[in-house]
């Protein structure tokens, strides 16, 4: 038993010694950024100018999920045989002035087997009607009496005095992150096929699934209103809520915080973290056809900025912080910037960013697409959020 756990301790120390490696040999000099030639979004594999909506929605984005799920995340899977859900007791409600707490476990059965993962979830006291929800996908360490721990990264109170009901999932119910046991959860019990795909689905579809499973409880509860729902995630939850986003339309938001490579951050820039690092420090991430990319950027037929047009019709809106070198906060607007384009050039909306990232001066709270980069380091705290629901606001009120 020692023996095990010393080496368990030493894997760890590996792991965590290249992980530090990896950032400090990561370029942060954006004179070494390479020139971007980025794939074109409005071309289609048959080389088809796309010029219309019916064009995008029926061909051209179609093939773009088809490339994502294939070659970087993998699929969600939506099928199963059944769902249930049922409320406990085990801890007791922190906010009882401001909110109804509801503890829930969440019970999914598929082939003869099922599994459970738990929801937190906090209604506003004082509403009488419909109230617009909130689900944080969370990965940081886990809830005490309904709460995360870290400081602003989860403000129920703020949120429920906005008016919001808000929820929240930890990752490890469904999937831990970790590169030994990510299959410990769903992946094992309910789609064990997906396994053995070089393109099958990883722990950030899991966590996805696990988001979708909420966004069914909502749907089936009358206080809440699922045409006014926000899917939110910080760093590696970020990405998850990207691609969740993309492939679940029933989130109206999606707002991916400091989400960087594999998540907003375009990979071809090469600037912080790479694709090869991050297939290296988390190979549990993404799917296996993913590593074929490690320093191999250019060849990928698709890049990041094509992500938050997938999400459109509905909006979208990203965020940086400026110490957060690591998740390329350029990256991030150029990602946004381009993105935002699918809203002009094709669905004929009125979405402007700064030509330069340097130009930003504040939040850009508008309809549809939306960014704000903030002083600090890597993080989600209580000035993200208050954005988050300005720009939820303004979107709901602007419908």
């Amino acid at each position: 038993m020692m023996k095990k756990l010393i080496l368990f301790i030493a894997s760890i120390f590996v792991s965590i010694n290249s992980f530090v490696m990896a950032q400090r040999a990561a370029n942060y000099d954006e004179a070494k950024v390479p020139p971007l030639v980025l794939p074109d979004p409005f071309i289609s594999e048959s080389g088809q100018l796309i010029q219309s909506i019916s064009d995008w929605e029926n061909i051209r984005r179609p093939e773009l999920l088809k490339l994502f799920t294939e070659e970087v995340y993998g699929p969600i899977r939506t099928d199963f045989d059944e769902i249930s859900f049922k409320e406990v007791s085990e801890s007791t409600n922190p906010y009882p002035d401001q909110a109804i707490f509801k503890e829930l476990d969440i019970t999914v059965a598929r082939n003869g087997k099922s599994h459970t993962m738990r929801l937190n979830v906090f209604l506003p006291k004082s509403s009488e009607r419909e109230v617009p929800i909130i689900l944080l996908i969370n990965h940081r360490p886990k809830f005490s009496d309904g709460r995360i721990a870290e400081e602003g990264y989860w403000p129920v109170e703020a949120l429920v005095n906005r008016g919001f009901a808000t929820a929240s999932f930890h990752g490890e119910t469904v999937a831990p992150d970790d590169a030994e046991k990510f299959s410990e959860g769903i992946l094992s019990t309910l789609y064990p096929e997906e396994l053995s795909k070089a393109d099958g689905m990883r722990t950030f579809g899991a966590w996805g699934w696990a988001a979708m499973r909420a966004m069914d409880y909502f749907e089936q509860q009358p206080m809440i209103d699922v045409t006014k729902s926000v899917l939110v995630g910080h760093s590696r939850a970020g990405k998850t809520a990207l691609w969740t986003g993309i492939n679940d339309n029933r989130w109206a938001v999606v707002i991916p915080n400091e989400s960087g490579c594999g998540g907003a951050a375009l990979s071809r820039r090469k600037f912080g973290e790479t694709v090869k690092i991050i297939n290296t420090s988390f190979p549990h991430w993404f799917n296996d056809n993913f590593k074929k990319y490690n320093d191999q950027e250019n060849s990928l037929p698709i890049d990041q900025h094509m992500l938050a047009m997938m999400v459109a019709p509905r909006a979208i809106y990203y965020s940086s912080a400026r110490e957060d070198l690591w998740a390329d906060p350029k990256g991030e607007f150029l990602s946004m910037q381009l993105g935002s384009r699918v809203y002009r050039d094709i669905y004929k909306k009125s979405v402007e960013f700064p030509s330069a990232f340097e130009e930003l001066e504040g939040p850009i709270i508008q309809s549809f697409a939306g960014y704000h980069i903030r002083d600090g380091k890597h993080g989600l705290t209580l000035e993200d959020w208050r954005h988050f629901m300005d720009f939820a606001e303004f979107n709901f009120q602007n419908k």
